[in-house]
């Protein structure tokens, strides 16, 4: 088996990046990034640690994060297993990773951050869920947001019978708060055909 090695024998398996897909990054949250992830009752939470890394479903009843800023989140430990491999992982490397989720929508936000943990009763006991308060809230300092080629979860099939809940906003909408030039409406009208020319 043949292994790819070193970044020039990667970068001549695949074409240059989409101009677009750099245009969306943004360093903070803008208005429909802040909208988008205050829909989102799921995200996967990725970290890295001596032992190597991790990636840890994080599910609410509500917003699955609260926006503190446009650079802050605040993410609270529920229940789980204990197991606690993000959070330790977090005490050693900062670093995380975050997708964003909301059913019936193709998009997916990612964030990528660094993070802390902190027990202060002034930000532990502002989540209350059946009167139960978490034990820590995993403070997210956000590095850049941008939202993912929605070709994963078209293929998936993942939400096919679902429609996004009424005003997410859109691919188009996040692209166009970033280049004033691009129409929304026309890239979001174009994308489902033009996704599937180029699905695999």
């Amino acid at each position: 088996m043949r292994i790819i090695d070193d970044l020039a024998a990667l970068a001549a398996l695949y074409d240059d990046p989409s101009p677009l897909s750099l245009t969306k990054v943004a360093k903070s949250l803008t208005p429909h990034y802040r909208d988008w992830i205050a829909a989102s009752r799921f995200c996967i939470l990725s970290t890295v640690g001596p032992d190597g890394t991790d990636a840890s479903p994080r599910g609410d009843d509500g917003p699955v994060v609260r926006i503190i800023d446009d650079q802050t989140l605040w993410l609270p430990d529920w229940r789980g297993n204990n197991r606690l491999d993000c959070c330790r992982n977090i005490l050693a490397d900062g670093r995380v990773s975050l997708l964003f989720m909301v059913a019936g929508s193709s998009n997916v936000v990612r964030i990528n951050a660094r993070a802390v943990l902190s027990d202060d009763p002034a930000v532990t006991q502002t989540f209350t869920q059946g009167g139960h308060h978490p034990k820590l809230v995993i403070v997210i300092t956000l590095s850049e947001v941008y939202f993912q080629c929605a070709k994963a979860i078209m293929r998936a099939g993942l939400w096919s019978d679902m429609p996004p809940p009424a005003g997410l906003p859109t691919a188009g909408q996040f692209l166009a708060e970033m280049d004033r030039d691009l129409d929304a409406q026309t890239y979001d009208l174009r994308y489902p055909t033009d996704a599937t020319q180029r699905m695999w």
